[in-house]
């Protein structure tokens, strides 16, 4: 029966389409660092008091994807793209969308985009037993209509959703700037710049096309968003200069370190001596292994703040990779000196000290990698590092405790349950580090067993 076939064939195609629009988010590449992160906190506290959430509970965290982009994806998680933070003009228009994902949080919208799925999948499954019955009496074609009218009412409903829950989390986010004093003029201007982009792109601006979207047109967000903004009483507040100028820095220093060093040198050419030019071109350099220019760089950096402990970190961290951990160890030490232990600093320390191969570093190394994962459990780097001095130390229980940490991160599920159980094996019953080697079994376990039986 052919009509029957291409029937089914058709239903597949559209079932795996539609399974892939509405699958979770894909575990994606995290960038840490240590100045952006102090940035992005100090830029979304206001915003996080003003929605009555738990400053402790939220957690801003940066993707390495050059889209223009942030999301919610559970919990109490901001998302935020590389390409937004680099698309950005101002810190003022990036508190705008952490404003709007803090609207997603409070509306737990996860959870209702979760309830919708199922909803929109009950839909198609109702258009498939249609479609499958007409075309098992011969209606072909009355079984490709059917299919696909509840595969557009699916479609169209879940969309639809979607773009009814961005408009009210728009309202949500400008209520959050209002609350914490933060003028809108930074949304508006970001949405007009989203608007302008996919003019340029062809993006078509009809409402039929609005219809295929999950979110609303940009055109239409920046007219309500002006309104609404305008009318507020924080329109007319000026942006913090002094975050401004951190922004514009993080923004130059996460663009160096990602983009190919000739755009680097493009954008920010030598004759620029701000501080966010040079920022960029020492990553820039240091990428493109011409050592001394990161390294003058950074001097010239240094003499504008010798106390930066973002700038000594930088030099450390140039001196480090290049080979020469023993020069490297000044400025890293100072710098984590400065930061009081600031775990992904003193992580970077930690390292260095134990590239000099100097046995005689290895107490300071296990003091200061300790401290780091105190502060910092999720910290991979340092739990591996912390290793590293277990080993040489001929600690072996805790050498694998610490690969279990960090593998388990890595989510190397069958490698931490090994290594958790080897240290389990190894340690006195009964003290922290052994239950914690239990604690990390029983997690790698389980997320095995999730990993078998997904499967």
């Amino acid at each position: 029966m052919p009509s029957l076939s291409r029937a089914l064939a058709a239903l597949a195609a559209m079932l795996a389409a539609f399974a892939m629009a509405v699958q979770p988010v894909a575990a994606q590449s995290v960038l840490r660092d240590a100045e952006t992160e102090a940035l992005l906190r100090d830029m979304a506290e206001p915003l996080i008091e003003a929605s009555e959430l738990e400053p402790e509970n939220v957690e801003i965290v940066l993707i390495n994807d050059p889209s223009i982009n942030a999301f919610v994806a559970g919990g109490q998680v901001v998302y935020i793209h590389a390409g937004l933070i680099n698309a950005a003009e101002t810190a003022n228009e990036v508190q705008g969308v952490i404003a709007h994902e803090l609207g997603h949080i409070t509306a737990g919208h996860v959870v209702r985009f979760n309830e919708r799925t199922k909803g929109a999948t009950g839909i198609t499954i109702l258009s498939l037993l249609l479609g499958v019955g007409a075309a098992l009496a011969g209606a072909g074609d009355a079984a490709m209509g059917a299919i696909m009218a509840g595969q557009q009412a699916a479609t169209g409903s879940f969309l639809a959703f979607n773009r009814n829950q961005e408009a009210a989390t728009d309202l949500a986010g400008a209520r959050y700037l209002s609350g914490a004093g933060i003028s809108g003029r930074g949304s508006v201007a970001f949405f007009e710049r989203l608007r302008n982009m996919e003019i340029r792109r062809g993006f078509p601006q009809s409402d039929e096309a609005a219809y295929s979207r999950t979110h609303p047109l940009a055109g239409d967000r920046v007219q309500t968003m002006r309104d609404l903004y305008r009318r507020d009483p924080a329109w007319d507040a000026p942006d913090d200069p002094e975050l401004q100028a951190r922004f514009l820095a993080a923004r130059a220093k996460l663009y160096g370190y990602l983009a190919d060093p000739e755009r680097t040198f493009a954008l920010y050419p030598p004759s620029d001596t701000g501080v966010p030019a040079r920022y960029a071109r020492a990553y820039a350099y240091h990428k493109d292994a011409q050592v001394e220019k990161a390294l003058a760089e950074a001097d010239a950096l240094l003499a504008r703040d010798p106390d930066n402990p973002y700038f000594l970190e930088l030099k450390g961290q140039v001196l480090l990779e290049s080979g020469r951990p023993e020069d490297a160890l000044a400025p890293l030490r100072r710098a984590t000196d400065i930061t009081l232990n600031q775990p992904l600093i003193a992580g970077i320390f930690g390292h260095a000290l134990i590239a000099t191969e100097d046995s005689s570093n290895h107490e300071e190394a296990e003091r200061v990698l300790r401290a780091a994962v105190a502060k910092d459990r999720m910290n991979p780097f340092a739990w591996y590092q912390l290793g590293v001095v277990y080993a040489e130390r001929g600690d072996l229980p805790r050498a694998r405790l610490a690969s279990a940490e960090q593998q388990v991160m890595n989510r190397r599920y069958p490698e931490a349950l090994r290594s958790a159980q080897a240290a389990e094996a190894g340690l006195e019953r009964g003290t922290p580090d052994w239950i914690r080697a239990q604690d990390i079994a029983l997690q790698a376990r389980a997320a095995l067993e999730r990993i078998r039986d997904s499967r």
